[in-house]
């Protein structure tokens, strides 16, 4: 049970009281006005560097969830540039988990700038997600990016998932206070890696309280990731198997993996993991295995046309300018980083056969045969199969781990079809 206050049930409470007590409608026209000018203090009026010809609405700011213990979470908001009004509200939560959403998510994959190799200018994204939907990136859990937590014993010792679901939960709610015309607007969570954690725990969260209060919080509608970490076990077996069938790592190292692990606890890492395996992979980047793993000027464009392999050091470079941080309504000073640098590139890679195996271990009927999808160029977009129930599988073709970022056309491809509720183009 979440034990928070919730400035929701706040509002509820006093639309309840009786309309001839006027220290209650006090109350709630105070609360109304700070709710308002919180709004007003988070609208963004340019960020520094950006093209002309902004033609959306963009915030930022800190969102409190939980006052006792001062967790405070920070979010960048983006709407629709051509009827906001009537399209629906998108959740993004970044993996790690540790990794910052407004900078994985909104500058270097889904969001409508992406930084350019000076670090101090942006330029638009034309396939960004805002084209069909108003996005919030949340930089979750507390700690991550700009979001920051008071240093005490309840933040220290009783962080997880579990918080992580709550916090956000908290945070919706709020946040839709302070825009309250996105209260019962069709609402959809994606994210992407660890997002294969944070995306189905929230969406419980939510189905949970509204089951348990009766009342529909958030008009949740579906969920949507991108390579998920969804079992430990299964994500190494694949990832193993990924590497094997496409030549780098050997039969016989293979042969080994297969005859002395069983992908549960009782395994060796040494073998039986990607981090135990990752001599025999030295130098490849695991996100995209035919990309170049490190930031050279002469690999700016990659394999993968329009993919930089640098543009993480120019996000960072951006974000920790006092201009911008200001601009964000950030704290300022703040040492920005787009993810730990604790957290190898190993630990956050998902593939597509680990993928697969999670997916047969849900053991749900095919509806729809595994078949190709295509862009509007008449390429074939990767594949798709469907189950009883709705769930979709499809694969973006020629894509690494961060997918809007390798191919943003293919992403928002899958993005218009999840929308309308059918499958990509056969």
């Amino acid at each position: 049970m979440i034990r928070h206050t919730i400035t929701f049930f706040l509002l509820l409470l006093l639309l309840s009281a009786s309309p001839t007590d006027a220290s209650q409608e006090d109350q709630l026209m105070r609360f109304i006005e700070s709710t308002a000018k919180k709004r007003q203090a988070d609208r963004i009026t340019a960020l520094p560097g950006q093209p002309p010809r902004v033609n959306f609405d963009q915030y930022a700011g800190y969102v409190t969830v939980n006052e006792e213990y001062g967790r405070e979470l920070f979010y960048y908001f983006v709407e629709a540039p051509y009827e906001a009004a009537t399209k629906p509200l998108i959740l993004w939560l970044s993996g790690g988990p540790g990794c910052s959403s407004l900078g994985y998510g909104a500058m270097m994959e889904l969001g409508p700038f992406r930084v350019n190799p000076d670090g101090k200018t942006l330029r638009r994204n034309k396939h960004a997600w805002n084209n069909l939907a108003n996005v919030i990136f949340l930089e979750s859990p507390t700690g991550v990016g700009f979001s920051y937590a008071s240093n005490n014993s309840d933040n220290i010792n009783k962080r997880g998932d579990q918080r992580t679901a709550e916090d956000t939960f908290v945070f919706l709610l709020n946040w839709l206070e302070r825009f309250p015309e996105y209260k019962g607007r069709d609402f959809y969570i994606a994210g992407e890696s660890y997002g294969g954690h944070y995306v189905p725990q929230l969406a419980t969260v939510i189905t949970f309280m509204s089951e348990l209060h009766r009342t529909t919080f958030i008009n949740l509608h579906g969920i949507f990731v991108g390579n998920p970490i969804l079992d430990n076990y299964k994500n190494s077996e694949g990832n193993l198997e990924f590497l094997w069938s496409h030549g780098l790592i050997s039969d016989e190292i293979w042969a080994g993996i297969r005859a002395n692990c069983t992908f549960t606890p009782k395994d060796d890492g040494r073998w039986c993991s990607v981090l135990g395996q990752a001599s025999h992979i030295s130098g490849i980047y695991p996100r995209n295995i035919y990309d170049p793993r490190i930031c050279l000027p002469s690999a700016r464009e990659g394999y993968m046309a329009g993919y930089d392999p640098c543009m993480e050091y120019y996000v960072e470079a951006y974000l920790n300018t006092g201009e911008v941080q200001e601009a964000l309504h950030a704290r300022t000073n703040t040492n920005w980083l787009a993810c730990p640098r604790t957290s190898g590139d190993l630990d956050s890679t998902c593939s597509i056969t680990s993928t697969r195996y999670s997916v047969k271990d849900l053991n749900l009927p095919v509806t729809t045969p595994w078949r190709a999808w295509y862009t509007p160029d008449f390429e074939v977009g990767g594949y798709v199969q469907q189950y009883e129930g709705g769930f979709t599988f499809a694969s973006v073709r020629g894509a690494g781990h961060l997918v809007p970022s390798y191919q943003p056309e293919r992403a928002l491809v899958l993005l218009y079809s999840f929308l309308k509720g059918r499958l990509p183009p056969g």
